[in-house]
């Protein structure tokens, strides 16, 4: 795997700020995201393996960032298969592999070269449009892919992009 695996899931998104909008088989989501060391702690405190983990790969100081977030979870099973983080400081991406029965993760964290790549809203964007079949496939989602409509996914992206666009002018908090 390349990036950063961890074996804890991201932070789930704040329901209440994450706008869903469905796409067949996905359904993508918009939130915008404001991460600090405090609410890390906070979602791994009932889970002590977890915690050890965050505490023990986190920066001096916590990981601190801000941004919009997109989501790709599967319809009908609710698994957020793929996340993209277009944060301010460290922008990123995730593979989230559903691993057992008991819903244990495997996290794989991928850094974005804003180098490279220039600004990360259109590269997210051109992915969801182009590259997501086979991202799904490598987050464990091959299920999902015989049943994806390109088309209909095209045409919620043009609401998921002013959504996301919106976010990144307001900084909601």
């Amino acid at each position: 795997m390349i990036g950063k695996v961890y074996g804890m899931p991201p932070q789930p998104p704040v329901e209440d700020q994450t706008h869903r909008v469905p796409a067949g088989a996905v359904t993508l989501g918009v939130e915008y995201r404001a991460l600090d060391p405090e609410s890390l702690r906070a979602t791994y405190a009932d889970n002590p393996e977890h915690l050890a983990e965050l505490e023990a790969r986190s920066p001096d100081g916590g990981f601190t960032d801000e941004g919009v977030s997109l989501h790709v979870w599967g319809t009908d099973d609710g698994h957020e298969y793929v996340r993209f983080d277009v944060f301010a400081d460290e922008p990123h991406y995730h593979y989230v592999h559903n691993t057992g029965a008991g819903g244990e993760t495997v996290n794989n964290v991928i850094d974005f070269d804003r180098i490279a790549l220039g600004d990360m809203l259109p590269w997210v964007l051109g992915c969801l449009r182009t590259r997501v079949a086979p991202m799904l496939v490598e987050a464990g989602g091959a299920h999902l892919v015989d049943a994806l409509d390109a088309a209909r996914i095209d045409a919620v992206l043009r609401e998921v992009e002013a959504m996301a666009e919106r976010a990144r002018a307001t900084r909601p908090r």
